[in-house]
């Protein structure tokens, strides 16, 4: 096949790839909030990338490109694109890491829900959850990690134990009322 009929999205401009690969953008006018050990992991993978993986690929391109024909030389042409997506993530990192304002509440005594708080809520039918509000690049759901940008985290931002705040969903609107809240490291 003619490589004229073939969709080749690697040549796509550096800014369209960033905006694709970005992940959550930044609401605009939003600072980067973080907490402590999120920082330390991203400033990790930049780290890896840059200082482990990044200099590995480009010395196998560099050997496979010494090997003669590129345009049918697997580690040539997976190195590259390799290459392209190590160095997509290295700018993507380093840009949050820029924007990055990193917040340590954890053992404050705070009364109210703040970033870096874990909230205990109870939803109408009686079910209790746990929630800690995080930055953007630390959200993981499976540990009840929620993006401080979240709904039941604007929901819960300010709330006192025993308020009850309404919860916008694409259902309706939910009421859930703050059990507990406590500032604990997150690791």
């Amino acid at each position: 096949m003619s490589k004229a009929f073939t969709r080749q999205t690697d040549d796509a401009p550096d800014d369209e790839l960033a905006e694709r690969d970005a992940g959550d953008p930044l609401p605009a006018g939003a600072k980067n909030y973080i907490t402590p050990a999120g920082h330390r992991r991203l400033r990790a993978e930049l780290a890896q990338l840059w200082e482990r993986e990044r200099p590995r690929l480009v010395e196998t391109i560099a050997w496979a490109a010494a090997n003669g024909d590129r345009s049918e030389n697997a580690d040539y042409l997976y190195g590259k694109r390799r290459l392209r997506e190590v160095d997509r993530r290295i700018r993507f990192l380093a840009r949050r890491l820029d924007l990055a304002e990193v917040v340590d509440n954890a053992g404050r005594d705070h009364d109210r829900v703040y970033f870096g708080a874990t909230v205990t809520y109870a939803e109408r039918g009686g079910a209790t959850r746990t929630v800690s509000i995080v930055g953007m690049d630390e959200v993981d759901a499976a540990r009840g990690r929620v993006s401080w940008v979240a709904p039941v985290a604007k929901a819960l931002l300010k709330a006192r134990a025993g308020d009850v705040v309404a919860l916008r969903t694409p259902a309706g609107v939910d009421e859930i009322e703050v059990v507990a809240i406590r500032y604990d490291a997150i690791d």
